[in-house]
């Protein structure tokens, strides 16, 4: 979900020569896998087609983003055991780190409560302000 709302607001911005977009989890169980129905639902009442497929992230791609987005705090453990050279020092955030104040900490899975709008409002408002925060940065 956070990929293609992030996404829709790069391409939104004008942005997308300039900044790319990529998503994988830290772990195998859905690789190949289409996003959950759910998921495509409210991206769909939001205008937004996905179509991509889960993969697997891996330890020689940290080097290429400038900004590595954890959706909580189990996916960023995951990602600095990962990371055995400190490569992600200074570029892994949560996506709730964006978040307006208030918020959780760690993007709810949807999955288990079946709160899809909830999460959509969330990952919304984060990518916003995270896309913000990039184009503050990186000058854009």
């Amino acid at each position: 979900m956070a990929e293609a709302v992030f996404q829709r607001m790069v391409d939104e911005a004008g942005l997308a020569e300039e900044v790319g977009v990529d998503s994988a989890g830290t772990g195998n169980w859905h690789v190949g896998e289409r996003a959950h129905r759910g998921t495509r639902a409210v991206l769909r009442e939001h205008g937004i087609d996905y179509d991509g497929r889960a993969r697997q992230v891996t330890a020689g791609e940290l080097d290429r983003f400038d900004y590595v987005i954890a959706m909580d705090g189990d996916n960023a453990s995951d990602l600095r055991r990962l990371d055995r050279q400190g490569r992600l020092d200074g570029r892994l955030y949560r996506l709730l780190d964006f978040a307006p104040p208030g918020s959780p900490r760690d993007v709810p899975d949807p999955y288990y409560e079946g709160n899809f709008d909830y999460v959509y409002r969330l990952v919304a408002s984060s990518s916003r302000n995270l896309l913000e925060h990039i184009r503050r940065e990186q000058g854009l």
